[in-house]
């Protein structure tokens, strides 16, 4: 919609964003993994001061079996204060990291999700699932549908209480996972026949929601970010199209698209969008915020005007950046008030 230009005009806080140096092929895959990790010098230098002490929580990595493999969780536990008890049990948040399906890992959020869990007095559960094109569509669905399935198996190993809150949380290509697992659990009996193994809420950050060759006729009015961002930093069209290429996934696959996914009879859990303005993805999560708040889900919106796609990894002391991580926070704190559940 045209009232939706204006979120592209670029935030003057946020300096020129060089382009990616080199041609986006497969073939650039090994070099932009490495390029999209952090050595763990660089991340303690950034995150200095800003870390919780060591000894206010516990991190333990986990081996899940998929099909055909295993993958590695990594749960991270508050240590309980003496109000809470040792016996306490906690909320948990299941986290699935961004980078198209392709680059990304156990690293990306590391840090941010030890911070989440001591100040949020919640669980997390960090996902390795396997990435494109070594493992394309379904697999990195498949993985991290077991590893919601695992976290709720042994959430009395690793102190949990699902009943407590089951949030679903990723960014990018990681919301898109958060969005199909959850639509895929309220289908499932093993969550929809127990209360206390339902997903409570979904956290979806600058998600992928649609693939550009299933865009609904209805809505093509709607979505243009996707032509009228191309150019745009960290995720031009060009790299978004070589991470479909990786993916292979059908265009209009419910386990792709979560917009295009039946929802008719099935109580969603409340939603917290984060949206950036200056972003390919843009308009299908806007549109995926509407049509489920039409169907009267609780959701809440957050947009971030003129910031590229995952900017606040790289500038979070920007004003912008700022907003982002503080309403992150205010996102859990809403879903955990209500435990995210439809009226």
């Amino acid at each position: 919609m045209a009232q939706y230009t204006h979120l592209s005009t670029p935030d003057p806080e946020i300096p020129p964003i060089p382009k990616y140096p080199g041609v986006l092929s497969k073939d650039a895959v090994p070099a932009m993994r490495k390029l999209f990790t952090t050595p763990l010098e660089r991340r303690l230098a950034m995150y200095e001061g800003r870390l919780p002490d060591e000894s206010s929580y516990q991190v333990q990595d986990h081996t899940v079996k998929v099909e055909d493999g295993e993958i590695t969780v990594r749960v991270v536990t508050p240590v309980p204060t003496a109000n809470e008890g040792a016996e306490f049990e906690f909320p948990v948040m299941v986290y699935f990291h961004g980078g198209g399906w392709v680059v990304g890992g156990l690293h990306q959020k590391d840090f941010d999700l030890r911070i989440i869990s001591v100040e949020m007095r919640l669980i997390t559960v960090n996902v390795d699932y396997r990435l494109a094109p070594e493992y394309p569509f379904p697999i990195p669905v498949n993985d991290s549908y077991a590893a919601l399935k695992w976290t709720v198996e042994n959430a009395q190993t690793i102190h949990a209480s699902p009943s407590k809150g089951l949030i679903v949380c990723g960014a990018s290509a990681g919301a898109n996972l958060a969005a199909v697992v959850a639509h895929r659990s309220l289908k499932d009996p093993f969550f929809s026949q127990h209360e206390g193994r339902k997903v409570t809420g979904q956290i979806l950050q600058i998600p992928v929601l649609l693939h550009p060759q299933g865009y609904p006729a209805e809505y093509a009015g709607e979505l243009l970010s996707y032509e009228q961002n191309r150019d745009a930093p960290i995720l031009p069209r060009e790299l978004m199209d070589l991470f479909w290429e990786c993916y292979a996934a059908p265009p209009t696959s419910p386990d792709l698209a979560p917009l295009l996914a039946d929802r008719t009879g099935l109580k969603f859990p409340s939603v917290h969008f984060q949206i950036c303005g200056l972003d390919p993805l843009r308009d299908e999560g806007l549109l995926y915020e509407r049509l489920l708040r039409e169907e009267r889900v609780k959701t809440k919106l957050d947009i971030y005007p003129g910031a590229p796609h995952g900017f606040s990894s790289m500038f979070p002391a920007t004003t912008a950046g700022k907003k982002w991580d503080a309403d992150w926070r205010e996102g859990i704190r809403w879903l955990l008030a209500g435990k995210g559940m439809p009226n």
